[in-house]
């Protein structure tokens, strides 16, 4: 089904209204950080939850300005948890300030940790992009339930763009907290060894079957319909493993030429996202018997099986 859906229409017509406290969804408000970036779009959303006791979730970078909105957005209320979908730094960063600030537990899958351990003479590029320390107070795990003032939030354990990655489907409402997993500017980065493309496309698979199809990314915008965009994102990646099975049928071939084959106008640090993100693929597909991957020290090369 996903395969024969078109490629994703991404939607970059966003106003993140930074710094400001904006209501998204009933007892659900966004604040969005001022760390606007290639890679974090126009920044960071945190999501207060809850009206009279309230929840903070993602809490976003280290950041001055930041936490000042963000205490003024909860405004003197009781804030009962800071809650992360996941351990990348632009989402976690600022917990531990806002913990000290509020006196609120954090709740997490846990510490940052990688899809996969580490090869022989590998190295993490995306490695300090993680925060390996930070230990959660309590660890949500799939499937709980956790009621902030009224509302239902049902933990999704959506592994792929990380590890420990986690979405929250708001009950008796139509609405998903994705974090990272579904964004609609863009695609997400699921790069080896923190992500893991397998993990992902079952996770697009788990949050598909949801009866929410809105969809709240931490980056951009409301998706509206969630369901269709996240079947429309696992058929660009099936197609990525469709180019890199035939980039790899021509020959034996380096991970770096075939990744300047399938992403000839990337460069720079957008480049190595791509790089890394291809591996995820070549690792599927050698999984799964489709190609063979060798490790030298002179990198990785791919070759045709049979």
């Amino acid at each position: 089904m996903a395969a024969s859906l078109p490629s994703p229409s991404y939607d970059r017509a966003f106003e993140p209204r930074t710094g400001e406290l904006v209501e998204v969804a009933p007892g659900i408000a966004r604040i969005t950080a001022p760390n606007a970036s290639a890679y974090t779009f126009t920044g960071t959303n945190s999501f207060l939850i809850g009206s009279g006791q309230i929840a903070v979730l993602d809490p976003g970078p280290d950041d001055d300005a930041h936490l000042r909105a963000l205490l003024a957005g909860i405004g003197g209320r009781k804030v009962v948890a800071v809650i992360l979908t996941h351990t990348h730094r632009d989402h976690s960063g600022l917990a531990r300030r806002l913990m000290a600030e509020t006196g609120a537990p954090l709740w997490s899958n846990g510490p940052h940790r990688l899809s996969r351990p580490l090869k022989l003479f590998e190295f993490n590029p995306f490695g300090r992009s993680g925060d390996f320390r930070l230990r959660p107070d309590r660890a949500l795990t799939d499937g709980e339930r956790v009621e902030i003032d009224g509302l239902v939030l049902g933990v999704v354990a959506t592994p792929g763009h990380c590890a420990n990655h986690l979405a929250f489907a708001v009950e008796g409402s139509d609405f998903v907290l994705m974090g990272d997993h579904v964004m609609g500017w863009n695609s997400t980065v699921v790069a080896t060894p923190d992500g893991d493309l397998g993990d992902y496309l079952a996770s697009l698979d788990k949050v598909v079957a949801l009866p929410q199809s809105r969809y709240l990314p931490a980056h951009g915008g409301e998706i509206g319909d969630g369901r269709t965009f996240a079947l429309a994102l696992k058929a660009h990646r099936l197609m990525r493993n469709s180019q890199l099975l035939e980039v790899v049928g021509r020959g034996e071939t380096t991970l770096s030429a075939a990744a300047r084959a399938i992403y000839p106008d990337l460069a720079g640090k957008f480049a190595l996202a791509g790089k890394q993100t291809l591996l995820s693929h070549a690792e599927y597909l050698a999984a799964r018997g489709e190609i063979e991957l060798r490790r030298t020290l002179l990198g990785v090369r791919l070759l045709a099986r049979g």
